[in-house]
Order: C-alpha cells, then sequence, then structure tokens
C-alpha cells in the first residue's frame, strides 16, 4: 500500500499555511441579540455514555414501519434495561434514552409527556433506577403535546396562548409550520411554560432532555427540506435558549441540543447548551457518516458538516473543560466494515471530549461490544479529557492528529487516518508542545512501547492509534 510519510516538522509548516488559507464558512451577516438573562455555571458536567433506541427505531421507519405504528413494549425495555446494566453499565454507560419516531404522549392534566408510546416515562424511570440505570428523553421544551385550554401551572394562561398569534415578527409569513406546535418565546407564560416542562421532569427522575430541530424553530428553514415553518428569529431563538438554560440549571438537567444552525460561530448554544449536535443525523452510519459524507465541506447552517470528523474539527474551538461538550450522534457499530473503523469512530468521540451513544441493539451488536467497553479509552471520559486536532481547516490532513492532556498531566496522542491507503506517521512531542520523554502505551493494544520524546506508526485505511503517555 502506498504510505504517506507525516514528520511533525512537516505538520507544523503545513499548519502555518493552512491558517492563512483557511476557507470562511459561508455565513449570513452577523446578528445581533437583545439583552438575555445571564446563566452562569452551566459547563460542569462530562460527555454521557448511553444507549439509545435510534437504531431501533430508524430501520423500522426504513422498513416501512409508520411512526404512529412503532413502540417499544414494557417487556421490550426489561430486556434493553437487563442487557445495558449487564453488559455497558459496569463500563461507565448510566443511561438509557428516548428518541423521537414513537409516538410521544401527553396523557394526564399537566399536558407535558407523559408516555413514550405504550410505556409510562414513570414507569420506564423506575424499571431503570431499579438496575441503577437513568433515564433520558428526547423532548423540546419549545414542543406543544397538550391541548389548547391547559392552564400553565401557577399562572392565568394556557398552552393556547403560546402560539404564534400574529402579533410577533415572523420570518417565512405564508409558510405552515411542519410537524411541530411551537411555543414563541416572547408570548406571555412562555417562560413559566418551560419553567414548567424542567420541572416536570425533574419530578419524574429525569436529568437528561435531548431537544431537536431547533434550527426549525429559529429560522423556519433546513438546508435540505427548505422552508419548514414560521421562522420566528434570531432575537427569539435566543431568548428560548435562554429561559430554558435557566430552568434546566434550576432543576439539575442536563440539556442536548440538536439541529441548531451555530450562527455566530454557535454564540447562542455554546452559551447556554451543555451539549451541540454538529453533525448530521447517524441515519445509516457506517464509514461514510464517520468521515466520507461530503468531506471537506462545510455549509453554512444545519447541518453544518456532514461526518462526524468533519464536525469535531471544525467546532474544536469551542469545546474544552467546562466549555459546551461536541456532539457527533449515535454510533451503530453493525454498519462499519472492519474493526479499524470500528476503533475510529469510538476513538474520535473520545479524543474530541463527545459523548459515546450506543444505538446497536442486541440483535445487531454481534461481537462488537467490546469496542464500546474499552476501560483504558474511557478513563478519557471519566476524566473529562478534551482533545483538539492540530488543525481546525478540513482541508488539511493534519486534523487527523489529535491530542490533550488528563487533569492527571498525561497526555493522549491520536493517529488517524481517514483515507484508503496506509499512513506512516512520525511526530516529535516536543512539536505538539510536549517536552521530554515518555512512557508510551497503546490504549487498543493494551501494550507499552517503550520511553522516548517521539512516536513512528503505520496506521492502516480508516484506522487509528491512540496512545496515552506518561511519567
Amino acid at each position: 500500500m502506498k504510505k504517506i510519510i507525516i514528520s511533525a516538522g512537516v505538520v507544523a509548516s503545513m499548519l502555518l499555511a493552512s491558517c492563512s488559507d483557511e476557507i470562511e464558512m459561508r455565513r449570513p451577516p452577523v446578528y445581533e441579540l437583545p439583552e438575555l438573562p445571564i446563566v452562569e455555571g452551566i459547563h460542569q458536567y462530562k460527555a454521557p455514555l448511553y444507549w439509545s433506541v435510534y437504531e431501533y427505531c430508524y430501520t423500522r421507519e426504513q422498513a416501512g414501519v409508520a411512526n404512529s405504528d412503532m413502540d417499544i413494549t414494557p417487556e421490550q425495555w426489561d430486556e434493553i434495561i437487563d442487557w445495558v446494566a449487564t453488559e455497558l453499565k459496569p463500563h461507565g454507560y448510566d443511561m438509557v434514552c428516548t428518541d423521537g419516531f414513537i409516538p410521544m404522549l401527553a396523557n394526564d392534566a399537566s399536558g407535558y409527556m407523559t408516555h413514550y408510546g405504550s410505556t409510562s416515562l414513570k414507569d420506564l424511570v423506575a424499571k431503570a433506577k431499579a438496575k441503577g440505570l437513568k433515564v433520558g428523553v428526547y423532548d423540546n421544551p419549545l414542543w406543544i403535546h397538550g391541548p389548547a385550554e391547559t392552564k400553565i401551572e401557577g399562572t392565568d394562561y394556557t398552552f393556547g396562548g403560546l402560539y404564534y398569534n400574529g402579533t410577533t415578527e415572523i420570518l417565512n409569513p405564508s409558510a405552515e409550520n411542519m410537524w411541530f406546535n411551537w411555543v414563541v418565546a416572547e408570548n406571555p407564560g412562555a417562560r413559566e411554560y418551560i419553567d414548567g416542562f424542567f420541572k416536570h421532569y425533574a419530578e419524574l427522575g429525569i436529568d437528561y432532555i435531548r431537544m431537536d430541530f431547533l434550527s426549525w424553530y429559529e429560522d423556519g428553514k433546513d438546508r435540505n427540506i427548505g422552508v419548514v415553518g414560521h421562522g420566528y428569529g434570531r432575537a427569539s431563538y435566543g431568548r428560548a435558549m435562554a429561559y430554558i438554560a435557566e430552568s434546566a440549571k434550576k432543576y439539575g438537567i442536563f440539556t442536548s441540543l440538536v439541529m441548531p444552525h451555530m450562527y455566530n460561530d454557535a454564540e447562542v448554544e455554546a452559551r447556554y447548551g451543555n451539549m451541540v449536535r454538529i453533525v448530521a443525523d447517524t441515519a445509516g452510519g457506517g464509514w461514510w457518516h464517520c468521515s466520507s459524507a461530503d468531506k471537506g465541506r462545510l455549509y453554512a447552517n444545519w447541518p453544518n458538516c456532514m461526518n462526524m470528523f468533519d464536525g469535531f474539527t471544525y467546532w474544536s474551538h469551542i469545546a474544552g473543560r467546562n466549555r459546551v461538550i461536541l456532539d457527533g450522534d449515535f454510533i451503530r457499530l453493525n454498519t462499519f466494515d472492519t474493526d479499524a473503523e470500528k476503533e475510529t469512530v469510538v476513538s474520535l468521540q473520545l479524543m474530541a471530549g463527545g459523548p459515546v451513544t450506543v444505538a446497536d441493539q442486541i440483535s445487531t451488536i454481534g461481537n462488537d461490544m467490546h469496542f464500546y467497553t474499552n476501560d483504558e479509552m474511557l478513563a478519557l471520559n471519566a476524566d473529562g479529557f478534551v482533545g483538539h486536532p492540530l488543525s481546525s481547516s478540513l482541508t488539511d490532513q493534519n486534523n487527523q492528529i489529535w491530542f490533550g492532556q488528563m487533569s492527571n498531566g498525561d497526555y493522549v496522542v491520536g493517529l488517524f487516518n481517514r483515507g484508503d491507503n496506509s499512513i506512516a506517521y512520525n511526530i516529535n512531542f516536543a512539536d505538539l508542545g510536549i517536552a521530554g520523554e515518555w512512557k508510551i502505551r497503546d490504549l487498543w493494544r493494551h501494550a507499552d512501547e517503550g520511553t522516548a520524546a517521539s512516536i513512528s506508526a503505520t496506521v492502516a485505511p480508516h484506522g487509528c492509534k491512540i496512545v496515552r503517555l506518561s511519567k
């Protein structure tokens, strides 16, 4: 196979060149935000490790099952929870999470979601808690589930008063909203409704909310579909996210922001969210979603990047300890072709400080569980580690070199290969700002490789080498 020699000296010179040649994201003019509530101290979390229903639902939808006919029964949840508790929980995965697809029902007077299909959320929490697990819920505090006449607790306002009523300016006056009934942040009762949403889930024992389709609220546009709704504007979006952040903090609930436009360099999302999606949906998964889809291309609105690697690379500058967490979406290991690819997709999430979200099912995981349960790799997550690429340019192959420091002073260096041919790396640690000689340990091979001030390695196509440097 063809080998590409990348020395640290070459890396440094290429990095300098890439900065001057970087193509700026094609963004609209800078938006001005109104004065918004200040919500401090929300970036105290590490990235979650958990299991999601996504693959179960996605594959059924692809097979033609209508969302209204989709369900996970209480008996199926018992099997899932037992499996997660047995196979994943010992390695730090502590949650199961719902997603869209299955009907989200409000079956009591509160007007907020109480059931996911045939399963009561209250019962689901009890099942999970009995096995030492938490439950995350896919929902959005800007969605209205209950009847219009439902009273917002502690007020005389009703759910009906939260809808667009013609008194606020919208971006797409002739458009109808697709799929969702939106809370307009400026309407009386909106702040109280959002607070009631988080209070409802806190009382159920939920401490993770995954909120989707945020771009549809902000400007009512989706790059892949077109106009999808009214679009309530930048100021309204910022206000809504501020209200969400203050109530989420109040009730101790982690917020995962999905499908945001990330305008103004993620100004709103980085300020008000705990975690933010930086890539298109997983869908069919595989190497396509991990690295190949529209490789090297950047878009002005959602989705900015079509593959995980580009998303983590471009947005790496907004992430770090005690900063917003980057989310590369779900992992479906059974959709990858090689062991090298499976190591890469897990490693990329952990090197970037992102979550590892298992979407494989009991019936599809096969012999792949050990890729999710490599405790030497998962130690990065436990530590709150957040690495960065040597270059954040999507057109610079130095974005395949990642590194960062553990809280105890150790360093972790990741050498990736997104190409179809082997790459030979020769890296001097000093050129990464890491002085002296270090003990080198390969975290996938579980092997010590001696003491040195540099590393030379040949990385297979679509593969990686992750080493920990310690004194």
